[in-house]
């Protein structure tokens, strides 16, 4: 799952937002280094995490593209999934998907001790509302060219917007039947800590 996806499965309130977030630029042991609130919210996205790798659906959806893009399968389910669920947020949530990333934005920018990176795109983020975006499946042309530019072979890379493209129905389709699994998941795991 990429940003938005955790965002949404991770909790309303700023310390859950953050945690949800710092879960992709925090690594490590956590041991008081965030808030303890903030710390709940990054372990529950490393259990998001690891819930959606040893899913079969996943595997099944990686499965559908092409043997050489398999390596990257994973990154490039996680930007699909997250057009998915903007496309169809209110299949999924009750809450508008402006107001939310609005909310998540105001979160950020209130936030003066974001960590490393995050600290350098949650401007931007906010700026160019890439959460909101992702409503837009040519959107994720853009998400793949910035993650070309952080490999060190950004042309394995080449192609891959044409191959999501071909597989949109079928991989929106494993979208639609992991995601509610993955909410109900989430939400056993806020529940019980």
């Amino acid at each position: 799952m990429n940003y938005l996806a955790h965002l949404h499965l991770g909790g309303s309130q700023p310390a859950q937002l953050l945690g949800s977030l710092y879960g992709d630029f925090v690594k490590g042991p956590l041991a008081g280094r965030w808030p303890t609130d903030i710390e709940a919210g990054i372990r529950l996205h490393r259990r998001i995490d690891a819930f959606t790798d040893g899913h079969p659906l996943i595997a099944q959806a990686k499965l559908r593209f092409p043997s050489e893009r398999r390596r990257f399968a994973g990154i490039l389910l996680d930007v699909f999934f997250d057009h998915c669920l903007a496309r169809d947020w209110e299949r999924y949530s009750a809450e508008p998907l402006d107001a939310f990333t609005r909310h998540v934005y105001d979160v950020l920018v209130n936030e003066p001790a974001l960590p490393g990176r995050l600290a350098l795109i949650a401007p931007r983020m906010a700026a160019q509302d890439w959460l909101g975006s992702y409503r837009e499946f040519e959107t994720l042309e853009l998400v793949i060219a910035g993650m070309a530019r952080r490999i060190s072979r950004p042309e394995a890379l080449d192609g891959a917007m044409a191959e999501l493209e071909a597989l949109y129905q079928p991989l929106f389709d494993d979208f639609r039947q992991f995601y509610p699994q993955l909410q109900q998941f989430a939400g056993t795991q806020q529940i019980h800590g």
